[in-house]
């Protein structure tokens, strides 16, 4: 039920786009096995649902914030509303350590996105700890193929200059952050 409930939002945030819906889809269309493979994935993902959707769409926006692309900035702040995020907390991203606006939890999943998100990947011991204690293995194994693929997107949206498509028009939207993590 909660990935049907998760391929819904994801699906229903799309249709929001308020200009350059197709880019992504253009730019991919020149390869059409790419696009097809592209989008099994996504799928696969979004059938996924051993781990909350929102905190999944955390460590998204996590990545995008660090790998500051504009397009998953956009659509990813638009879906953490949808998820149930505040707006607290997606102000208070930059310094999640420090905020009360996080649990543990939350702060543990960012905390691995970010380590994932540098280069190179940095897992401690005492981060690997961590997270096999907060999470069954099947739902580390979605945590950390999610935190990859939204690393893959991310890099891919700046590489075929993929735009903003105004999901966030009129919100909050999650900013992008200083290099250096």
């Amino acid at each position: 039920m909660r990935a049907l409930r998760q391929l819904r939002m994801n699906v229903g945030i799309l249709f929001t786009a308020r200009r350059h819906r197709v880019d992504l889809i253009r730019a991919l269309a020149r390869r059409p096995q790419l696009l097809l493979g592209t989008a099994l994935y996504e799928v696969a993902i979004g059938l996924s649902a051993r781990v909350e959707t929102r905190l999944k769409v955390l460590a998204e926006l996590k990545v995008a914030a660090l790998v500051a692309c504009e397009y998953c900035l956009d659509i990813g702040s638009a879906l953490a509303r949808e998820s149930g995020l505040t707006e607290g907390q997606l102000q208070d991203l930059p310094r999640y350590q420090a905020s009360d606006a996080y649990d543990d939890e939350e702060r543990l999943v960012l905390e691995l996105a970010e380590a994932m998100t540098r280069a190179p990947v940095v897992i401690t011991e005492e981060l690997r700890s961590r997270l096999d204690r907060g999470f069954a293995p099947a739902q580390l194994s979605e945590l950390a193929v999610v935190i990859a693929w939204e690393n893959q997107r991310a890099r891919l949206n700046q590489a075929l200059g993929i735009r903003p498509s105004g999901f966030s028009d009129g919100e909050f939207c999650v900013l992008p952050e200083p290099a250096g993590v």
